[in-house]
């Protein structure tokens, strides 16, 4: 490992690399910050791009710090104008929104950062000394395990609802399964619940419906009730710095999301956005009850948990595509796609025939996550002034990354329809007081969750999986616990609260 590390050193700090690492990482933090273009679709721009320069090394180096300033830089919109185009950034709006109105989004904005940061290096610290040794660790994962994973996920929308809204969140979350349902099957090549309209047989764009349950109510809220434009302190900058008993409260946080974030990550097919879900709903499932209140107004720990979970994840994600060559996320399957293309063929012998393009994508990390530290921190107080401009002369900005985000999602008209669509239904379910996210999480994860059940059934002959793989089995038994945990802790503080009423 050493010696793979002085050749990672030699080759990222040459001049081209590093410039390469520079590149990648300004790039990716400003799509990052742009609603709709993800990581995604920039890295699939860029990919004849790399492919010209011929060197595979600084090829992956580039298109990596894309891929981890998109996720590192992606918090922004979501704090600043609660519209995140990227879904591994939608849990950071749940906590990083309400501060920003609160008129903390500097401070948000450095705990975003620093979270970030924090787990990028210590998933990159992680991928140097467990790469061969996750390698093995995720061959053990089939479609069974896979499903459980994405029950385990489903179960924790309780994390996701206020006090009183478990009800609410389950029956958003159905709905989410429910959208996901629109296009193509699992199992049959055969469009289902379309209408007949082929812009419907791939089913509905997640940035589309991301957009559609969090910028454009916001617009339509600021259109509908002109006083909150006016009444809202978010405009105030101040409070940039992050408090000695912030940073104590975050760093356990931040500790344990790295190390969970990251060996999510390196299940192929799981990636950053359900790493965030996850971090954000385990910390708050066991934060004490006046911590549990403060998730969803402003909370710092809700805020830290999903952005040190995604950019762990990131970094995690690597190892699969590294070591299998087994893509681990959409992002990773594109630069599977551009490895191929520079004749580096990734997976177990990866390390003896090209030492020199895996330690350096591994070293390149530490390197980029510096440089993403430092061109966002002193930013922030330029970006933070986003906010100074009057809430109502937001709502064209809001509106116009919200339909330039859907169109590019697509290309495709009927998207911008759909959007208002959505858009409509969302505002009148935010005014009924319904919760938003267990939607998109039921969507996100319940394609996924279709795929790998249908492969499950199809390979064990019906649900026997479940007994037949005890791995599956304690993932399920695990979702079980998560779906009771709530209702118990909710139970046994009211029978205290009544026995504290009885003795007085």
């Amino acid at each position: 490992m050493l010696e793979g590390l002085l050749i990672g050193l030699h080759t990222a700090f040459s001049i081209k690399n590093l410039l390469m690492v520079i590149g990648g990482c300004l790039i990716g933090t400003f799509i990052g910050m742009l609603p709709g273009l993800g990581p995604m679709s920039i890295i699939a721009i860029m990919i004849p791009v790399a492919i010209s320069m011929g060197d595979a090394s600084a090829a992956l180096i580039l298109l990596a710090g894309v891929y981890y300033g998109a996720i590192f830089g992606g918090s922004t919109s979501s704090i600043l104008l609660n519209a995140p185009g990227v879904a591994g950034t939608v849990a950071s709006s749940f906590d990083g929104y309400p501060m920003a109105k609160k008129g903390k989004a500097g401070k948000a904005l450095t705990v975003a950062a620093i979270a970030s940061f924090c787990g990028g290096t210590i998933g990159a610290l992680l991928l140097m000394i467990f790469a061969p040794m996750l390698s093995s660790v995720a061959l053990l994962f089939h479609s069974s395990e896979y499903f459980a994973l994405m029950v385990v996920g489903l179960s924790a929308i309780a994390a996701f609802a206020g006090t009183g809204q478990v009800t609410k969140a389950l029956m958003m979350t159905v709905l989410g399964l429910i959208l996901a349902t629109v296009g193509e099957g699992a199992l049959f090549n055969m469009p289902r619940f379309t209408m007949g309209l082929m812009d419907l047989q791939s089913g509905f764009g997640f940035i589309t419906l991301a957009m559609a349950m969090f910028a454009l109510p916001e617009a339509l809220f600021l259109v509908l009730k002109p006083n909150r434009a006016s009444t809202d302190d978010g405009g105030e900058i101040k409070d940039l710095r992050i408090t000695a008993k912030e940073a104590k409260s975050i760093a356990p946080v931040i500790g344990r999301q790295s190390l969970q974030g990251f060996f999510i990550g390196v299940l192929p097919g799981a990636g950053a956005t359900i790493a965030s879900f996850l971090g954000y709903a385990v910390e708050r499932n066991i934060a004490t009850k006046s911590e549990q209140d403060e998730f969803g107004k402003g909370s710092v720990k809700g805020l830290a948990a999903p952005e040190t979970a995604n950019n762990a994840a990131c970094t995690g994600s690597f190892v699969p595509l590294l070591t299998l060559g087994i893509p681990g996320s959409g992002t990773t399957a594109i630069l599977l796609g551009a490895l191929i293309a520079l004749n580096v063929s990734p997976g177990p012998r990866l390390m003896i025939d090209n030492p020199q393009v895996f330690w350096a994508v591994i070293v390149s990390m530490y390197i980029g996550n510096f440089i993403l530290l430092i061109l966002n921190l002193p930013l922030i107080p330029y970006i933070a002034k986003v906010l100074l401009i009057p809430r109502n002369y937001l709502i064209p900005f809001i509106l116009f990354f919200t339909l330039m985000g859907a169109y590019i999602g697509q290309n495709n008209a009927t998207e911008l329809l759909l959007l208002v669509g959505f858009g409509i239904c969302a505002t009148a379910l935010k005014f009924a007081d319904y919760p938003l996210a267990p939607l998109l999480i039921g969507f996100i994860l319940g394609g996924m969750l279709e795929d790998n059940f249908s492969r499950s059934m199809q390979l064990y002959d019906g649900v026997a999986f479940v007994w037949e793989r005890p791995m599956t089995l304690g993932l399920l038994v695990l979702a079980v616990i998560l779906v009771i945990l709530p209702s118990y802790r909710a139970r046994r503080a009211r029978a205290r609260a009544a026995g504290v009423a009885d003795g007085d």
